[in-house]
């Protein structure tokens, strides 16, 4: 299942932090200069919108956008406004979004398609809401959890199969966000495996393994290498571990080190 074609990646989800844009440069400046150097990794910082202009090379991410390239839709930014101002990736569907805006399958989907068509990556987050479904032997299993099976399908409908390379898949399970009870490395193997079938019955095998699948979810530098090493993700989506520098920094040497 290991993905050989691409960099791991690293993308740093920093949410509505810092509170100014002093700390959101002086925050990206520390993590450049120190992973400067290390080339089998991909790093990509996600500040709040205002910050996209003083955080640097590395803020080639957006949290989130709307479904149209523009328009009469009041507060709300653009794919098109993303690409233009240097952005590589858009996070879309994260629990928070779903949580506290409302954001739907279908908003989701339209978002995915939105920002294909302006020309970005798409980091689309999936996960269930809890750690709930067994087998008869006791084990977890995502295949008894219809929910993530239909968030994918409904992610990837109407998206072409010449496309689906461009969206990383980032498995975080909303019972493992914030809570300091990160997924186990099984359970994310177990994601990863899940995910490229589903994507494998929508197209073809030899496009599902082009997807890169990350795991976020109570992440840090005591346990981001083994998600990498023993449960086989593609990279990691860093949420609050993001904001501290040294804490973020040592996360992605130890990706590093082992990749």
């Amino acid at each position: 299942m290991k993905n050989e074609t691409y960099k791991k990646l690293i993308v740093a989800n920093w949410k509505m932090n810092p509170s100014s844009a002093k700390e959101a440069e002086e925050l990206s400046g520390t993590v450049q200069r120190e992973v400067r150097g290390l080339k089998n990794v991909e790093i990509v910082l996600c500040p709040p919108f205002p910050y996209l202009s003083v955080v640097g090379a590395l803020a080639k991410g957006a949290q989130s956008c709307h479904w149209e390239q523009k328009g009469a839709y009041t507060g709300a930014v653009s794919p098109a406004m993303l690409k233009d101002m240097g952005c590589e990736y858009v996070i879309v569907g994260h629990s928070e979004r779903k949580q506290y805006f409302g954001e739907t399958d279908e908003i989701i989907n339209k978002k995915v398609k939105a920002a294909l068509k302006a020309g970005l990556k798409v980091v689309l987050c999936i996960g269930e809401d809890t750690r709930d479904s067994f087998d008869s032997k006791g084990h977890w299993t995502h295949e008894l959890d219809p929910k993530l099976k239909e968030q994918i399908i409904g992610a990837f409908e109407g998206v072409k199969k010449s496309n689906i390379q461009n969206i990383v898949v980032a498995y975080e399970p909303v019972w493992a966000i914030g809570t300091g009870n990160p997924a186990t490395p099984d359970d994310v193997l177990s994601a990863k495996i899940f995910i490229r079938k589903i994507l494998s019955n929508l197209y073809d095998r030899k496009e599902a393994d082009k997807v890169r699948v990350l795991y976020g979810g109570s992440t840090n530098k005591k346990n981001s290498a083994v998600f990498i090493k023993e449960g086989q993700a593609d990279g990691l989506l860093v949420g609050g571990a993001s904001l501290d520098s040294d804490e973020f920094v040592e996360m992605v040497k130890s990706i590093y080190e082992n990749s």
